[in-house]
């Protein structure tokens, strides 16, 4: 079964326009990364530097494999610095409806 991957992140007012451009560069390895099915990102209307990650995996253990790469590759720590705040990550299954 999938898992839907939902992390809802704050990016730093200044670094809105750096982060787009990071992101183009960075997600093309990301929806490459295997057990990666779909990745879009949203962004809030009513505030603009709230944006949510709506990612489609094959398993949560292959989005655990994927973020222990990018951790390791210094990716994680890139995104962290453009962001206000923390992320928050949630998990989600299918509920079959």
């Amino acid at each position: 079964m999938t898992c839907q991957v939902i992390l809802d992140i704050r990016v730093k007012e200044a670094l809105l326009e750096d982060f787009r451009s990071w992101m183009r560069r960075t997600l093309p390895e990301t929806r490459a990364y295997d057990g990666c099915n779909n990745l879009y990102i949203v962004q809030n209307q009513d505030d603009p530097l709230a944006l949510v990650v709506i990612e489609q995996w094959d398993t949560r253990l292959k989005y655990e494999k994927y973020l222990a790469w990018r951790t390791e590759t210094g990716v994680v720590d890139e995104l962290v610095a453009m962001l206000d705040g923390e992320p928050t990550f949630r998990f989600f299954d299918y509920f079959g409806v």
